[in-house]
């Protein structure tokens, strides 16, 4: 780890002469260490030339505490730390599952539905539990991005970006791909649940894509960057 001024914590790797690129690339920090999210974004990033993303694994930060009471601001607290911490420009995601059934939770609690220290199985465990017998079943995946850049023209500002993905909560888990409550998300236009449908359709149709797509422009204005797709 090295540091840039006296407070700054950035990779080993990253160029010296300047905080924001590497090998003429600017250097995106995504504010994640979930792999899942990070494979997805790197994907979606494909075909942006002189953007780098990197996620937060090597770097020594400490987990951000998300006090906001909505997606867009835990996105907006998690970019924000991120980026004063580093100096770089970060892009954070607070995503979660909106079932109507349950007046919309677990909502912003989603990746803490059966604990602090919950994983995975466990929350997809409560929520099974919690829809049984259940008829209205009807659910979505929400995700906000936002985007810091304290270093730069932004300062303490953000730029945000959001989406939505309508599907329903099925009564098993199907499917082994994915992460989170993928295996129960189930998504009526393919017949299949996120975990079924893999990463490739996943990212043209998610939550998280359709709030990419509309950060991307911001992204691409902001640093001046070039999209071949």
């Amino acid at each position: 780890m090295s540091k840039v001024g006296s407070d700054k914590l950035v990779p080993e790797n990253l160029a010296t002469g300047s905080e924001t690129k590497d090998g003429g690339s600017i250097v995106l920090l995504f504010a994640t260490r979930n792999a899942g999210k990070v494979a997805e974004l790197v994907q979606l990033t494909q075909g942006v030339s002189g953007l780098e993303v990197r996620s937060l694994n090597g770097l020594d930060l400490a987990e951000v505490e998300e006090t906001g009471t909505t997606f867009s601001a835990n996105a907006a607290i998690k970019a924000l730390a991120v980026s004063r911490a580093t100096g770089l420009p970060a892009l954070a995601d607070d995503s979660g599952l909106e079932v109507d059934a349950l007046d919309g939770a677990p909502g912003v609690f989603s990746a803490r539905y059966a604990g602090e220290q919950a994983d995975d199985a466990a929350n997809n465990e409560k929520l099974l539990r919690a829809m049984t017998g259940v008829s209205d079943r009807s659910a979505r995946f929400r995700s906000v991005l936002a985007l810091a850049d304290t270093q730069g023209a932004l300062g303490e500002e953000v730029l945000l970006a959001d989406g939505a993905c309508e599907g329903e909560i099925t009564t098993a888990l199907r499917g082994e791909g994915g992460f989170g409550y993928d295996p129960l998300f189930y998504f009526p236009a393919l017949d299949a649940t996120f975990a079924e449908i893999g990463i490739g359709p996943k990212n043209d149709l998610s939550h998280r894509a359709q709030a990419f797509s509309r950060m991307l422009p911001k992204l691409i204005r902001y640093f001046g960057l070039i999209n071949s797709k």
